[in-house]
Formats: structure tokens, sequence, C-alpha cells
């Protein structure tokens, strides 16, 4: 009997699928793809561009920004407070909201 429920425990176990990790080609190059990361670099807060700082105001009134990062993609990730709270918000050069 016990060696009836290990072989059906094996037999189960090998229906089960395990994660792939997935492959991408960069440049003809397999690459696997968690090893791809975006890469902010932090910037000065006068070099956030005009959109962005206008489009923060108009949507969080009373927002500062307190970091500003920017990736070679020309995405921004800002590091704005509101009085005790804080959040990052991403955002593309024409001041257009991301989701990440």
């Amino acid at each position: 009997m016990k060696k009836l429920v290990l072989v059906s425990a094996i037999a189960l176990g090998s229906f089960a699928s395990f994660a792939a990790t997935p492959v991408i080609f960069h440049d003809g190059i397999a690459e696997d793809i968690y090893m791809i990361q975006e890469e902010y670099v932090e910037i000065e807060i006068a070099e956030v561009p005009q959109a962005i700082t206008d489009k923060l105001a108009a949507d969080y009134p009373g927002a500062e920004l307190t970091k500003a990062y920017k990736n070679e993609a020309s995405e921004y990730k800002l590091e704005v407070a509101v009085g005790e709270q804080t959040a990052t918000l991403y955002a593309n050069e024409n001041g257009e909201w991301i989701e990440k």
C-alpha cells in the first residue's frame, strides 16, 4: 500500500509543470529576460522636463519632487512627497504617466 501511494505521488508530480525562464533575443544574442533590468540614474531635479513638472503640479497639487531618476529610454522615476506621505511615480519625457 505504501508503494502505491509513493508511485501515485511520483506520477502526479511528473504532471506538474515547471516555470521556464523566458528567453529573449537582443541583437541576435539570447538573453535571460530576468538579466535585463531597467537602470535608472539619479539626476538633478532641475533636469526634469517642464512637461513632467507641469503634469505633476496639475495632477498632484501640493506634491514636492524630492528625487528624480532617468533611464536610457528617457523614462523618469520620480520620488514625490505630499506632507508626510511619499510615493514613486513614473513618466515619459512628454509628461505622460507610466504604469510600472
